[in-house]
């Protein structure tokens, strides 16, 4: 029985990175029906760093829709189990890369809350270069 269990949550999390894989790239695509099915109607995306809420898989869809620049998506990696999934992103507006960070809560397969967060790449200080090394490509 316990393998039951283990195997039937493995295979709940697959299927939830499956759709979240979807989701960005649909994105990529431009097929806004299929990116946005993964929420749920009632769902909610916040972005902290400029104060704003979303509310509604419409509303969602809509704000998405008018935006401006050529925009695509990269993933870099997707992790979670449960209710709660991560996906890093490298999102390029314009051919400038900002990097994005997703979180997802998802309840009985669809996402009821969504906080994404954006930061832009910067310039290493010539201080550390004796300490770091580059960060290899990541092959998902």
């Amino acid at each position: 029985m316990g393998g039951e269990r283990m195997s039937s949550a493995s295979d709940r999390g697959a299927d939830i990175r499956a759709r979240l894989r979807q989701h960005w790239e649909a994105s990529e695509r431009g097929d806004v029906d299929l990116e946005h099915s993964i929420y749920a109607a009632d769902a909610i995306l916040d972005y902290p760093q400029s104060g704003e809420r979303f509310r509604g898989r419409s509303r969602i869809q809509a704000q998405r829709g008018g935006h401006p620049a050529e925009r695509h998506f990269t993933i870099r990696r997707i992790l979670g189990c449960g209710e709660l999934w991560v996906s890093e992103c490298v999102i390029t507006y314009d051919g400038v890369p900002t990097y994005s960070l997703s979180i997802m809560e998802i309840t009985d397969g669809l996402v009821t809350h969504e906080t994404q967060y954006f930061a832009d790449p910067f310039d290493a200080p010539h201080a550390r270069a004796a300490l770091a090394e580059p960060i290899p490509a990541r092959d998902q």
